[in-house]
């Protein structure tokens, strides 16, 4: 059986910038039919990874570049996932993907659109980060410029403490204050009014999205590790 740092240093080579391991346990509060034991009922350790989201794209007057970014991201992440679960495999250790933003299905209880399982809520319980008021997950390294994706498996891994505290200032309300679409309003954030500002459909059918001011106007945005390409 491989060790956690062992696991965790597959993904680190394949290019992930951070790993972090939650056992099954943290997830008691995850919404029913999204709890990972959903997916896979022996799961018994959560892996969480993410990689810097390119903090130039903050500083363009057009969203295709965040969106180019994100999208590749997306795929990317998705691959290194199947190819490390398929290494899992070879060393007798049951693990699938969650996926970084596809599957995204219809919570029927709540009404609100969930992934298979929560990334964010991954990451945080496998000690990456915080989750701050913008919904995001803010990491000490890289503010809330990461892109996220998670790996269920059934090996029984050491786990990573996880981060406590909240990384927003109790005052602050610049997500709140600078939403156009005045998502933030209530405590859950308003997903479609969200999505029906920032993404945009041009006349090919092509997405593009054209808003992410809760993401760039956060204090937290950058991190110790991209805080040089502050604007």
């Amino acid at each position: 059986m491989l060790k956690a740092s062992a696991v965790k240093q597959v993904l680190y080579d394949m290019g992930a910038d951070l790993c972090g391991i939650a056992p099954i346990e943290r997830f008691k509060d995850a919404p029913g039919g999204f709890h990972p034991a959903d997916v896979l009922p022996s799961c018994k350790s959560v892996i969480a990874f993410a990689k810097k989201f390119p903090a130039g794209t903050l500083h363009c007057n057009t969203g295709v570049p965040y969106t180019i970014i994100r999208n590749n991201l997306s795929c990317e992440m998705d691959v290194m996932s199947i190819r490390f679960c398929d290494i899992m495999e070879q060393n007798g250790i049951v693990a699938v993907p969650a996926g970084a933003i596809s599957h995204v299905q219809m919570d029927d209880e709540t009404g609100r659109l969930r992934s298979i399982v929560s990334a964010k809520h991954s990451a945080a319980a496998a000690g990456l980060g915080r989750i701050g008021k913008n919904t995001l997950l803010v990491t000490p390294e890289y503010g809330n410029m990461v892109w996220l994706n998670t790996i269920l498996t059934n090996a029984a891994l050491d786990s990573d403490e996880v981060q406590e505290g909240n990384p927003c200032d109790e005052n602050c309300s610049a997500c709140i204050d600078a939403c156009p679409a005045r998502a933030f309003e209530n405590p859950e954030m308003n997903q479609f009014a969200c999505f029906e500002h920032a993404f945009n459909v041009n006349q090919v059918g092509e997405i593009t999205i054209n808003c992410h001011r809760c993401r760039s106007l956060c204090p937290n945005c950058l991190g110790s590790k991209n805080n040089h390409l502050r604007a």
